[in-house]
């Protein structure tokens, strides 16, 4: 939900301009900061910051997307296989129109995927279907040295440029079957019954694959080897790259009815869920999706609904729940990484947070958002710096609960 100063909205940024009672109270009444979420060196996608969020060390544990995904829809990697995540994508003329192929539901995607399986799949190429435009390409033997462009970083860009490319001699047998891989998937996803009639009902075709980010199973320990305060966790998402993350992180997956990823999810069940798992767990990964997807459309004012439907539908009923339960509750808002809605692409800079507990000191911001959070006692914190002191509250607000 972080962005750029827009200048529709009197070159406010969507947090400035959006309507956020819940988000700003709890940044007056708790303390704030920023967080510098992507590493140097490494690209500002949504598996790199959310792993940054929960404290992971980027450069001894990164493997790219799609050992993440892997791991989310149940797909053991062994040694030697190869996972990426691949977009069904929407190519218009010679362009990347979308990244998504207009949204396409996980029905229709899972056939076009499975089709693919069936005709390009072999001993060494395996497709698994994921969620909307989101799956899975194994390749057995791969080499992982590849350069591969984010289908989002890239709308309405020629898409021959982009295909990709070996960054060392040993990684050219790959991308070559993976360049080979797109150019058949397109001649056959054209004529496609699935697409024949997404075209007739004027939705955009789902007419090629495009795979990146790839990488092994990574060495991620749970996070309770790190932080004795969770002894158990959870994750919500629809995404299944946050789900991939919490699998790895020893935190349990809880699916949620009508959990869509995007504008229309449902808020209701999946505060439902985060409730009842803090019932039982020390530790709750909320994620939504929404503001994100919003961003790479480009469109402000859906962007701005989806901020305010999180304080509105997600902030707000977790705050007033559990605000006077007899055990306290740490509660932390934060984008993973800034979507402008002007670039519609991922950025690096730093992104607002903020801590709030029952008893905790409060700093001196009075709202939330990205130029507030500068002034907030907590500074920009980098690394693992952010998990370290939001597990120091959860125990402060422990202390706090015990002695009052």
């Amino acid at each position: 939900m972080a962005d750029w100063p827009v200048k529709s909205l009197q070159n406010k940024t969507l947090l400035q301009h959006a309507n956020i009672p819940y988000m700003d109270m709890l940044a007056r009444m708790g303390k704030n900061g920023l967080l510098a979420t992507v590493p140097d060196g490494f690209h500002p996608g949504s598996e790199v910051a959310n792993m940054s969020v929960l404290g992971y060390n980027l450069p001894k544990v990164y493997e790219g997307r799609g050992p993440l995904e892997a791991a989310s829809i149940g797909v053991d990697l062994k040694p030697g296989e190869m996972g990426m995540r691949c977009n069904i994508i929407c190519i218009q003329g010679d362009n990347i129109k979308n990244h998504s192929a207009g949204h396409i539901s996980s029905e229709e995607a899972e056939e076009l995927i499975r089709f693919l399986d069936e005709k390009l799949g072999n001993d060494q190429v395996k497709f698994y279907p994921g969620v909307s435009y989101r799956h899975l390409l194994v390749i057995k033997d791969g080499n992982k040295n590849l350069d591969c462009t984010p289908p989002h970083d890239v709308p309405l860009k020629p898409f021959r440029p982009l295909m990709v490319k070996a960054q060392e001699p040993a990684a050219e047998e790959t991308s070559q079957l993976i360049n080979d891989l797109i150019l058949k998937s397109q001649e056959l996803l054209k004529d496609h019954p699935v697409n024949l009639k997404r075209i007739a009902e004027g939705k955009d075709p789902a007419n090629s694959i495009w795979p990146w980010s790839p990488g092994y199973r990574p060495q991620m320990e749970p996070l309770s080897e790190t932080y004795p305060q969770i002894k158990s966790g959870s994750v919500i998402s629809a995404v299944d790259l946050i789900n991939g993350i919490g699998y790895y992180a020893g935190l349990r997956r809880i699916d949620v009815e009508g959990a869509t990823g995007l504008y229309d999810t449902n808020y209701e069940n999946k505060v439902a869920a985060a409730l009842e798992a803090l019932k039982t767990d020390d530790f709750v990964y909320l994620h939504i999706e929404a503001s994100d997807e919003a961003g790479h459309e480009g469109d402000v004012n859906l962007k701005l609904k989806t901020i305010e439907n999180l304080d509105s539908r997600a902030v707000g009923p977790i705050y007033e729940a559990v605000k006077n339960w007899d055990e306290p509750v740490a509660i932390a808002v934060l984008p993973d990484h800034p979507t402008p809605c002007e670039l519609r692409t991922h950025t690096n800079e730093p992104i607002p947070f903020l801590i709030w507990y029952p008893g905790i000191e409060a700093d001196a911001v009075q709202v939330y958002d990205e130029e507030a959070a500068k002034d907030g006692e907590y500074g920009v914190l980098k690394e693992d710096e952010f998990m370290k002191t939001f597990m120091r509250q959860g125990t402060a607000a422990k202390f706090h609960s015990d002695k009052y």
